[in-house]
């Protein structure tokens, strides 16, 4: 890896770091990130993903995705939650292998109740008995780390080698963005992260994670909610997630006038 210059230009300016002649497989993640136009990448450092740390900063720039440098795992998914809900967009939230992950459950959960599309980023030790440091890498190395998020994720993936990681960041990228949304949790190896690429990896299309097109309800049923509520003497609608579709909040507004249901109402619980 290359360390970051500190050099100054003749008139003060500080001097972008050089890229390295040789490329690593933690900057082929870096270029899927900037290929699906991730902007930020929250994270707590682990060295799990310190390839990956320095990928972020001396191959890519530090731009695109941009660091936040959070306290705690909670604190940034927490923020990638934030950001998919007031975007419409994912950012990244990258944990340390097993307890970084651990501490972020909570987070990944409510972003898996509340349907934010946040892409977890984590890593594990080297799967590769022969190259794990004593004691550290080997208590820091699950099998299949995506055990402990699978229950509120929509899908989890650890590539097993580079050739993996495009068609990885791609599907999770899909399956995160597509309705209902929701965080995936892609896992990268240590060792792959480290290791140079000696050849090129071919990065995906840019329509290689297509989003399905919106959801359509059945004709059958939309003809006897429209008898319904035209019937109706009082008629309420009742709306949870609609919003996150901007364009299907004219199409309420119209269906409230045409039903001239132009009094607003708040239902208030009954008391206990």
């Amino acid at each position: 890896m290359v360390a970051l210059d500190t050099r100054t230009a003749a008139l003060g300016e500080a001097v972008p770091p050089t890229k390295p002649s040789r490329r690593y497989g933690s900057d082929l993640v870096v270029d899927l990130l900037k290929q699906f136009e991730i902007p930020y990448a929250a994270l707590n450092p682990g060295a799990s993903y310190r390839g990956l740390h320095d990928s972020l900063v001396n191959y890519g720039g530090n731009v695109m995705p941009e660091l936040i440098l959070c306290q705690h795992e909670e604190i940034a998914v927490g923020m990638a939650h934030g950001f998919a809900k007031a975007t419409q967009r994912p950012m990244a939230a990258i944990v340390h292998d097993v307890v970084g992950l651990l501490h972020s459950c909570m987070a990944i959960y409510y972003a898996y109740i509340d349907r934010a599309p946040v892409l977890v980023l984590g890593a594990t030790g080297p799967m590769n008995e022969a190259k794990r440091r004593p004691r550290i890498d080997w208590i820091h190395t699950a099998n299949v780390q995506g055990n402990a998020v699978r229950d509120y994720t929509k899908w989890d993936d650890q590539p097993s080698a580079v050739d993996g990681i495009p068609s990885s960041i791609a599907r999770g990228y899909r399956v995160a963005m597509t309705e209902p949304q929701g965080p995936v949790y892609l896992c990268f190896d240590a060792q792959l992260q480290e290791d140079p690429l000696e050849r090129d990896v071919p990065l995906p299309s840019s329509d290689a994670a297509p989003m399905p097109t919106r959801m359509a309800a059945d004709p059958a049923a939309l003809e006897r909610l429209a008898a319904l509520l035209v019937r109706a003497e009082q008629p309420v609608i009742l709306v949870e997630y609609l919003g996150r579709d901007h364009r299907a909040v004219p199409e309420l507004v119209r269906l409230a006038e045409t039903l001239a249901m132009v009094e607003p109402r708040v239902l208030a619980a009954p008391p206990a």
